[in-house]
């Protein structure tokens, strides 16, 4: 079967399925209708089809997500500028002056090194389940189907809960990148509504115009950086001024921060919390699989490349900022409250000299904050109108009301109006509303992953128990599930050494014990709020049950490709293709493709 045989077979699958209610170009008198009727009609509410009452609650919920009325207009360019413009941003480009502050630069290499492990194995395992079922809400409805109707309320409380807030924390951290520009704050106000309208605006286009939007705005942060990359490689080797080197990393500065081992050790551990906010994003290629036109064919290829392409990107110019900036500067973000706008990369060209590109640096960051801006209205929407098909909201929220346009309207506009906190920028208490909203955000990324590990786990074992294999997968994730338990291990590791470096920081003999509570939670806050959430969903329902018998899992509803025996043999006959390849090409299409 071809590609465009396939890609026929999904659409009437599609069609039939979600029974779509599409306006017509002609009245039913046959008039013309206007392109001001169609705009209005086209934020009508597509009726989803008529379930069969006598379906069990767990049915009910598959096959909701698995047809739900989304358009799928994202290409594989898309696909991949998505995740990536989801992962790179302000906790790149202004939340890793933080990191270097407290970890030193072989601590930040360190922190995001390890990151990058768990990041790939999370990825792959995704990847591995949206092929086969993309399904709206992706990760957050893998937890309710695999694992336990508890667990899934949770990770998709979090996962909302997460994109919520960031929306506001990426106004507020516009603001602060702003003010390198000695910018008055009587237009701060400005700034921010400017942010807000052209984020809101993109989303109002449809995924179409999101993905469009992504392509463009990732395109610009992956140019800055390669910029960066070779101008930082020319000032590290003497090219423009004199030899650099490894100075920072010896005395007096020295690459890690503390004098002892333990120090050194929870600075190192700091670092995990602006990775995880810096690495936030990259799970979205599979939220996006149920709006991409061929995901059998886009999805692997983003999941892996993805992966190499953050990776570089993040290891390759963190190591020259390190280099480049000592972590005693008192220029870097939490150092000082009169240059908290400064970015580690700016303070890098500034420090050596560079005029002009400081500036370009900073609309880039503004053009990366919308960017993943434009992200968080996309994820959250999309989130709650599957927490609201899984049952999880009141109906009279209508969160699952999507339009004939494909856009999950009212989960656009409680995200958009939750974004107007942003407007705080204007106050002398921005950067305490910034920490506050990185806190609730904080280690929500890695509840997420560590849940999507647990979710391919349990996918593995319900395959097994049912008497399948990996044969019939479309994507098996090159990992394996050695690869998800790896990432759910250490991701668990993690989650207790912040826990200790939350409840016992550095110097905390020193610190009041207000000081130390305050410390706990902007770190930790996010836990309590899993934990509410999670037994707060198992008492009210009165479900004490772990998870759901592997036996019993539903691993067919929502599958794309329904015809197994002619998708195993299009799986030998491209396996077979590929066998025949020399090994340089295996390898590339085993990591890469």
């Amino acid at each position: 079967m071809s590609d465009i045989d396939i890609e026929k077979q999904e659409k009437n699958i599609y069609s039939v399925t979600t029974n779509h209610s599409i306006s017509t170009p002609e009245s039913n008198s046959g008039a013309p209708v206007s392109k001001w009727q169609n705009f209005k009609d086209s934020f009508k509410e597509v009726k989803a089809a008529e379930l069969d009452p006598n379906l069990t609650e767990a049915e009910r919920v598959a096959i909701a997500t698995a047809n739900a009325p989304l358009k799928r207009h994202l290409k594989s360019r898309h696909i991949q500028m998505i995740a990536i413009g989801g992962a790179i941003g302000t906790g790149l480009f202004v939340g890793s002056g933080s990191s270097l502050r407290t970890a030193g630069p072989a601590g930040v290499l360190i922190g995001y090194g390890i990151s990058s492990t768990f990041i790939l194995c999370m990825i792959c395992a995704l990847g591995e389940m949206a092929v086969e079922f993309p399904v709206s809400g992706g990760f957050t409805t893998y937890a309710t189907r695999f694992v336990d109707d508890s667990f899934g309320f949770a990770a998709n409380f979090n996962y909302a809960l997460q994109w919520l807030v960031i929306l506001p924390l990426e106004i507020v951290s516009a603001s602060i990148t702003v003010n390198y520009w000695d910018t008055p704050k009587k237009y701060r106000d400005g700034f921010v509504a400017l942010f807000w309208i052209v984020i809101v605006s993109i989303n109002m286009f449809g995924v179409k115009g999101f993905g469009e939007a992504e392509f463009f705005f990732s395109t610009c942060k992956v140019l800055l950086i390669i910029g960066f990359i070779i101008c930082g490689i020319c000032l590290v080797c003497g090219v423009r001024g004199p030899y650099i080197g490894g100075t920072y990393w010896h005395a007096p500065y020295g690459a890690f921060v503390g004098d002892t081992a333990g120090a050194r050790f929870k600075g190192v551990m700091s670092v995990f919390t602006s990775a995880a906010f810096a690495f936030g994003g990259s799970e979205m290629v599979g939220l996006a699989a149920a709006e991409t036109a061929n995901p059998r064919k886009t999805l692997p290829k983003a999941a892996k490349q993805v992966f190499w392409r953050i990776t570089i990107f993040y290891m390759v110019s963190l190591t020259l900022v390190g280099l480049l900036v000592s972590h005693k500067d008192p220029r870097l973000i939490g150092s000082s409250s009169a240059d908290a706008a400064a970015s580690p990369f700016v303070i890098a060209l500034v420090s050596h000299g560079i005029k002009g590109l400081p500036s370009v640096f900073n609309v880039v960051i503004c053009i990366a904050v919308l960017s993943v801006g434009n992200s968080s209205v996309y994820a959250c929407s999309r989130t709650l109108a599957a927490f609201s098909e899984q049952g999880y909201a009141p109906k009279w929220m209508r969160l699952e009301y999507v339009d004939r346009a494909g856009r999950p309207l009212v989960g656009i506009v409680i995200t958009s109006v939750f974004g107007l906190l942003g407007f705080v920028a204007a106050s002398d208490k921005e950067g305490e509303v910034f920490n506050w909203l990185y806190a609730i955000f904080g280690l929500s990324s890695l509840f997420t992953w560590a849940g999507i590990c647990l979710c391919h786990i349990r996918f593995r074992r319900a395959l097994s128990a049912q008497g399948r294999t990996t044969n019939e997968l479309s994507f098996v994730s090159p990992v394996g599930v050695i690869g998800s338990f790896y990432g759910f291990f250490v991701i668990m590791c993690v989650l207790i050494a912040e826990f200790w470096v939350a409840a016992w920081p550095s110097g905390y003999k020193e610190m009041t014990s207000k000081a130390i509570a305050v410390n706990f939670f902007e770190i930790y806050l996010s836990f309590p709020v899993f934990l509410v959430t999670y037994f707060g969903r198992r008492i009210y329902k009165k479900n004490w049950k772990i998870c759901i018998p592997p036996a019993e899992v539903d691993i067919d509803t929502g599958r794309r490709d329904i015809d197994l025996e002619e998708l195993k043999l299009e799986i030998a006959e491209e396996k077979a293709v590929l066998a025949a390849k020399p090994f340089y090409k295996r390898a590339y299409a085993f990591w890469c493709q």
